[in-house]
């Protein structure tokens, strides 16, 4: 096994059009995503699957078809997923200790929603020591609104991407990724 990890944020039913919760472009970001695992397991990283849950909330219910991993994107049969309550995945988790008990180094992460658990996930590794991936296409968002101004999901997406990238690892596209 290599010292990376591939970190599949939150790629819930929730997201897709038939949820509660669709974000734009999420089913080719989960295509994307879905590479990046799929060229990680054959270089042997590991995959960690991860899922938020929002017990009494309106949306990732527990059990619900919602919180559930989308089709695109299913863990492989052994592969870790860790169960999450807050937007960054190393929050109240085993997370950390998975990834030192396996020796990862660097991690690379795919997912939802880029301003929210993508951009907590990513800040977290970065701040833990983690050499940090963010694959730009391989993540999708909303629009976002506030103060009676609505920024479209494109713009809240390339201003977060372009923020983690000023300090917090490199960010790139799915095929530059898989160039390597």
């Amino acid at each position: 096994m290599s010292n990376r990890a591939v970190l599949v944020v939150d790629l819930q039913n929730e997201y897709w059009p038939s949820g509660n919760f669709s974000l734009h472009g999420i089913e080719a970001a989960a295509a994307n995503a879905a590479r990046v695992m799929d060229d990680a397991r054959a270089k042997g990283d590991l995959v960690v699957n991860i899922r938020h849950e929002i017990p009494g909330g309106p949306i990732f219910v527990p059990g619900s078809a919602g919180a559930e991993i989308n089709d695109a994107v299913r863990p492989a049969t052994g592969e870790p997923v860790i169960t999450k309550n807050f937007p960054n995945s190393f929050r109240d988790t085993g997370l950390s200790d998975l990834l030192k008990e396996k020796g990862v180094e660097e991690v690379v992460v795919v997912g939802a929603m880029s301003h929210m658990c993508v951009d907590a996930t990513v800040r977290a590794a970065n701040d833990l020591g983690y050499k940090t991936t963010t694959i730009h296409d391989a993540c999708a968002t909303r629009d976002l609104d506030f103060d009676g101004i609505t920024t479209p999901a494109a713009q809240v997406h390339a201003a977060l991407m372009a923020s983690l990238a000023s300090a917090y690892g490199e960010v790139i596209s799915t095929d530059a990724f898989l160039a390597r």
